[in-house]
């Protein structure tokens, strides 16, 4: 079998135990995937601007903070969220490229980010 195409069904090798994770898209090992570099440089291209806004939609009516459009990778992003939550006081997660802050913090979360460089806008009302 090709380590290049998936096996029949759809289903992936995810994990092999002499090369350790495996990409998604090629197969190969992890550390010799090429498909991450392209990945990180989509990435790190400007998304448009940051957006603050508030949502409240699954939570049982209670609102959180939502930061969107932060091009930053991965790491990065933890690490932002990490010091908003500190400087909000208030619990949060990173979630699908976005920072969801626990509670109504959009103006800290604005001035924070102006503070460290970042044009932010709050969006909704």
């Amino acid at each position: 079998m090709n380590s290049h195409r998936p096996p029949p069904g759809g289903a992936r090798l995810v994990y092999a135990t002499g090369a350790g994770r495996l990409c998604p898209e090629c197969g190969q090992p992890k550390g010799t995937c090429r498909c991450g570099a392209r990945r990180a440089a989509a990435a790190a291209r400007p998304q448009g601007p940051v957006r603050v806004a508030r949502e409240t939609q699954g939570r049982g009516g209670k609102g959180v903070s939502v930061v969107s459009g932060l091009a930053l990778p991965e790491a990065e992003l933890e690490a932002l969220a990490k010091a908003l939550k500190q400087r909000c006081g208030s619990g949060g997660r990173v979630l699908d490229g976005r920072i969801e802050i626990q509670g109504e913090h959009r103006d800290t979360i604005v001035a924070e980010l102006a503070r460290r460089g970042i044009d932010a806008k709050r969006a909704g009302g």
